[in-house]
């Protein structure tokens, strides 16, 4: 970034040297190659996509045994004081609208997989558990009962959803928002993401604001093309 070129991941081992390193980044300056020639662009949303390797072996995984929860990320929020139902709704809506992974599938194509990127919802499915009516003993064990049937939830990667939620209303001023995700469709970096992007969007919201978020400039399929074009032939 720095010097303004596309510098080889095969340079870093052939220049082992750091002089040699320097070397070659000041042959490749004056080469005249642009730099950001090989970066991620936006690919046409024209079908099904290309999934990524990462993706490719967790379908392979999951096809020796459909729907395990081993390959599940499952999380949870505790919420406490005031909820506001329609913000919090409003915002895992416009969540999934922002990031595609989160309405994608992974269907066989030819015993292929691709990824099949769905519309965006109008409306998410926030299902809500009200154990209010229980006593205070019954609401905590239902509440941890609740919890752990979310977490062995098997997905579908073929059919979906493979983004999950479900609220459930402890007390008037107290709430759990468990949220599962397929490992196929996020990691660990993506749950600090959608946490903070969530707590944006539900404080937005609920004041009565638009959503502070930009755009976004590519998505993970945009990364799926792009890696099987540079990781193709030699």
């Amino acid at each position: 970034n720095v010097f303004g070129v596309d510098l080889p991941l095969r340079a870093v081992f052939e220049q082992s040297v750091l002089s040699e390193l320097a070397a070659e980044i000041d042959r490749l300056r004056g080469s005249g190659a642009a730099a950001g020639e090989g970066a991620i662009a936006p690919a046409a949303r024209e079908g099904d996509l290309p999934v990524t390797f990462a993706q490719e072996r967790l379908w392979f995984v999951d096809a020796l045994d459909p729907g395990s929860p081993v390959y599940a990320i499952p999380f949870s929020y505790h919420i406490a004081g005031r909820l506001d139902d329609d913000a919090l709704r409003r915002a895992l809506t416009e969540l999934v609208r922002r990031h595609e992974p989160l309405r994608t599938t992974l269907p066989a194509v030819d015993g292929v997989p691709v990824q099949r990127i769905a519309p965006p919802p109008s409306d998410f499915d926030l299902p809500v558990a009200d154990l209010r009516h229980l006593a205070e003993d019954e609401r905590r064990a239902e509440a941890g009962r609740l919890a752990a049937e979310a977490w062995r939830h098997r997905f579908d990667l073929a059919r979906g959803p493979l983004f999950r939620a479900l609220l459930v209303r402890v007390a008037d001023a107290e709430h759990r928002l468990l949220l599962n995700l397929h490992h196929a469709i996020g990691d660990g970096w993506s749950v600090g993401v959608l946490l903070d992007e969530l707590s944006a969007l539900y404080g937005a919201f609920s004041r009565g604001e638009a959503s502070p978020l930009p755009e976004l400039a590519v998505q993970y399929a945009d990364y799926a093309v792009w890696q099987r074009e540079q990781l193709r032939g030699e």
